[in-house]
């Protein structure tokens, strides 16, 4: 009897391979970004069938998509200008109808792919449900450099809760590169800054998008699996010009993992299956990139004057925040908090007691650029109005030029110039013209209900 065992099947290996990655993804939470141009490629169903298999293999998907190629197939139809500022479109009313026409058939495209049933595909016996909706606030680029974006917009909020309710029911979220103001306007977004976004808000385990990877190399130009997101920093700010949008990628990559997102894949576009090889095998078929957080919320102390003046410099030449010197910094360094991690400030605030007229003031705040939208900004606050209330002071005022909105959405109110108290009405400064928010505390020692828990 011959008792030599068959080779194995390169399916069962595979398979047998791929089961611990199966495991391990399984109710994790992904944000998928596919650019318009996709849609337009040969293997289109393909890949949307690729999507539906991370969903039926127990992952919880948020798929965003772009529109740019439709969009301006819309524009020539209607023999209108293209204009791109800064590698933004510039959207006026004529370009705001292309670009609803283009998402809305754009998305009508992928639901009914991913709604077929067919035999002898992957989507076959499969019932996927798709929910879509109005989870993302905008709000107006607005003028930037003597230009008017006009109907160009930039994610203001995401509705975390309302996205966790059909991901947690078990249907896949379908988003647009739409946004929509509390005012009823519509605005075009970008696509990779909704994706990411989205997964930040949702802490998501991983942000996908799909790139050219190949310009993706080292100096012996081998392909460059996985970076830090220091590396890809680097790769940005290095000599070698990257394509503009593996560029916005990257730049979206670095966002996403310094906020908190563990896992940002840049998976290879023009490979058939890429998607399954990189989160199912331990090739991969892209590039990975991850950070690690190490931070820390403490007072400030006087080495930080020189981090602090790099972090709030270019907010004070841009007329958000009120110019300080380096002396008026290290004489009131005790004011300060900070978010530091690995010897640099990522975020500070400070607070001015007034103790006898039972008011403080919260001023300062500033986060830097590239670690926005993870709740620092929120931690300091919150830390700053507690520090308050220990101190018996039962209201904390600000002032504001640029940010009243996020400011309102955490408890502050309009005041007025007699609420403030005496000492800081003989300093203000009428040129600036800036708005006073105030927010009454709770006497035990708690910022109140409408301030949001810290983020780990």
């Amino acid at each position: 009897m011959n008792s030599k065992k068959r080779p194995i099947s390169p399916h069962v290996a595979w398979f047998r391979e791929a089961a611990p990655y199966i495991n391990a993804h399984r109710e994790r939470t992904f944000v998928v970004c596919i650019g318009g141009e996709m849609a337009l490629q040969e293997g289109f169903a393909a890949l949307l069938h690729d999507i539906a298999i991370l969903q039926t293999l127990g992952v919880r998907l948020v798929l965003v998509h772009g529109a740019r190629p439709q969009i301006e197939q819309r524009l020539r139809e209607r023999g209108a200008d293209m204009q791109y500022v800064h590698g933004l479109r510039l959207t006026d009313a004529v370009a705001l109808q292309a670009v609803k026409e283009a998402a809305g058939a754009l998305r009508a495209e992928i639901e009914a792919l991913l709604s077929m049933g067919l035999p002898n595909t992957p989507m076959s016996g499969v019932r996927l449900r798709v929910s879509s909706g109005n989870y993302v606030t905008a709000r107006p680029l607005g003028v930037r450099d003597g230009v008017d974006y006009q109907h160009t917009g930039e994610v203001r909020r995401v509705d975390t809760d309302g996205l966790r309710r059909p991901l947690q029911a078990g249907n896949l979220v379908l988003l647009p590169p739409l946004g929509y103001s509390p005012t009823g306007e519509i605005f075009n977004l970008s696509a990779e800054e909704v994706a990411t976004e989205v997964a930040i808000a949702l802490q998501a385990d991983k942000l996908v998008f799909f790139s050219h990877t190949d310009a993706l190399r080292d100096g012996h130009r081998r392909p460059l699996m996985q970076l830090t997101a220091d590396q890809a920093g680097d790769l940005l700010q290095g000599q070698r010009p990257l394509p503009e949008d593996l560029a916005a990628q990257l730049l979206c990559a670095t966002r996403a993992s310094r906020a908190g997102v563990p896992r940002i894949h840049l998976v290879d576009r023009d490979r058939d299956g890429a998607l399954l090889m990189e989160l199912y095998t331990r090739e991969g078929a892209g590039t990975l990139v991850t950070g690690e957080r190490y931070e820390r919320l403490r007072q400030a102390h006087i080495e930080d004057v020189g981090g602090l003046l790099e972090l709030i410099q270019p907010l004070e030449a841009e007329g958000i925040l009120v110019r300080r010197s380096r002396e008026q910094l290290e004489l009131e360094i005790g004011r300060f908090s900070v978010i530091e991690r690995d010897g640099m400030i990522l975020a500070c605030a400070a607070l001015y007691p007034f103790p006898e007229e039972g008011l403080a003031e919260l001023a300062c705040v500033a986060v830097h650029p590239d670690y926005r939208g993870a709740g620092r900004a929120e931690t300091l606050v919150a830390h700053q109005e507690q520090q308050a209330a220990r101190l018996g002071i039962g209201r904390v005022f600000v002032l504001t030029t640029r940010t009243a909105h996020w400011f309102r959405e955490r408890g502050y109110e309009p005041g007025d110039m007699d609420a403030l108290p005496i000492e800081r009405r003989r300093m203000y400064n009428f040129q600036r013209n800036s708005k006073i928010f105030i927010k009454r505390l709770d006497p035990r020692g708690k910022p109140g209900r409408d301030a949001p828990p810290p983020r780990p």
